[in-house]
This record gives structure tokens, sequence and C-alpha cells, in this order.
């Protein structure tokens, strides 16, 4: 299964059980991120803005807590979604979601920017095409945002448990493919990497333009949030000033960390 082939409608397979199984890998890349502080606190600061991170699913605050240390040393104001567990769009998932978004424009003024890991990304999303003039850009950590009913993940079973308490009309939305909707108004990045485990790589990538990009890390799904690579890469893209967004583009001497991006193009 490709990009392509995921744009010319065949259902999405889930990744290998073999790249399933190396999802053990998040343990060395958390180990990996407190043996990389010293220098991940060096990165260029940020201006103070708010940064909401969203997690994924069967997630919650404590598996994102690590990258809002971060950011809160890198000089954001970094916020927990505050929703306990994420078991998908319920009634009160998206209720609380767009309270708490509208709570930290309200408290903190200015665009809000968004980082989302997996699911959170999607939910991320969402926002940013709801509440444009109140976000300042997207940033999703392994998000499979192209994937709807039909298509397979390592968790779909686990989806499926809790899928009855989803709001329906999230779900009718979410029966269209993201290359189908139209491009989101603000900056978006997505991070992903090809071994994820989780879900497929080609559901994560986006159609790349003035204000969209894809990088892509060596890693895993489970521990993209930790992932030294990946969180340079958000710390680069939040560090941007305010309306001079930029594609990514790495130091000389982190290149080799960074392969090249794909990118997501339809099937003519």
């Amino acid at each position: 299964m490709n990009a392509t082939d995921e744009a010319n409608g065949a259902p999405v397979a889930a990744p290998s059980t073999l790249l399933t199984a190396f999802e053990i890998r998040a343990v060395a890349e958390r180990g990996a991120m407190t043996a990389a502080l010293p220098l991940l606190k060096r990165l260029p600061p940020g201006d103070g803005h708010p940064v909401l991170v969203l997690p994924g699913f069967a997630a919650g605050d404590q598996s994102t807590a690590p990258l809002r240390r971060l950011l809160r040393d890198l000089n954001y104001r970094s916020f927990a979604w505050r929703l306990g567990r994420n078991l998908g769009p319920t009634p009160d998932t998206v209720v609380g979601i767009r309270n708490r978004f509208r709570q930290i424009v309200d408290e903190h003024g200015g665009p809000v920017s968004l980082v989302g890991w997996s699911l959170g990304g999607i939910y991320a999303r969402e926002l940013a095409r709801n509440f444009p003039s109140s976000v300042r850009q997207v940033i999703t950590l392994g998000s499979p945002i192209h994937m709807v009913a039909g298509d397979r993940s390592a968790t779909s079973q686990a989806w499926e448990s809790v899928r009855h308490r989803h709001d329906p009309e999230v779900i009718d939305r979410r029966a269209v493919r993201e290359s189908d909707r139209p491009p989101l108004g603000v900056p978006a990045t997505s991070i992903y990497t090809r071994t994820d485990g989780i879900v497929h790589w080609s559901t994560c990538i986006i159609r790349s333009g003035p204000m969209a990009e894809n990088i892509q890390v060596y890693g895993s799904h489970c521990g993209l949030g930790f992932n030294t690579a990946a969180l340079f890469a958000v710390a680069d893209r939040l560090a941007q000033p305010a309306g001079r967004w930029r594609h990514f583009r790495a130091p000389l001497v982190l290149r080799a960390a960074f392969p090249a991006a794909d990118d997501w193009r339809p099937r003519r």
C-alpha cells in the first residue's frame, strides 16, 4: 500500500506484525530523549505563545508530559488537554476539546499552536478548520489523517470496541478522505516515520504546498513524542516568527536524521 493506492480509493492495510512488534523501540527513544535533554534545551527559544498538545488514541496527558515540559523549557506556554484518556471523538471529547481550546485562546490571547500525536493530530486539524484565525500552526506526529472506515491499523480492534461511544456527526465527516477536503488555512507540518508500526505511514502524509509540508524521521509511532529528530523539528517549527512560516530545512549536521520526505500525490 502506498500513497497512490490510498488516493485511488483502495483500503489501507495495517502495518506488518513485525513493524508493530518493533514499536518496543519507543522505550529506547524515550531514553534517548532524556540523554539529549541538555542539547534539546539549547534549541532556539520561543516567543512565549501558547501551545496545546493533544494525545493519541488510548493515551492521556501523561504521554505528552515530556514534550510539554520541553516546550516550557523553550519558553512556550504549553498546555495539556485535560480530558483524560483519548477514546476517540465521544460527545464529551468533542465539546471538551473545543472548550479547552477556547479557554486557552481567551486567557492568553493570540493564536495557539497545536501539536497533535496520532489521533490528537486529527483533532488539531479539525480545530484549525473551525477556528483558523485562532490557530498559528498545526504540527502532527504520526497522525493518520487519511484513514476512513474500512482502513485498518494495529489498533483497529480497540477502536471498534469503543466506536459506539463516538459522536455520529464526527464519524460521518470522517467518511471523506482528507485528500478530498480543502487544505487548511494555516501552516501545517506532518511528521511521520515509514517504519510506523501502528498506522500505515502513507495515511500520515499531506499534500505539500506553500503552507504545508511533510517531515520524515526514523523511529516508531509510539516514540514520536520522544523522538529527538521529531522534537528538533517541532521546536524549529514553533520558533518561527508569527506570519513568517517557511518550509523545514534541517541543518547540515543533522541532515542524515531527516530522510527525504514523501508527498501526497493523486493518481491522474
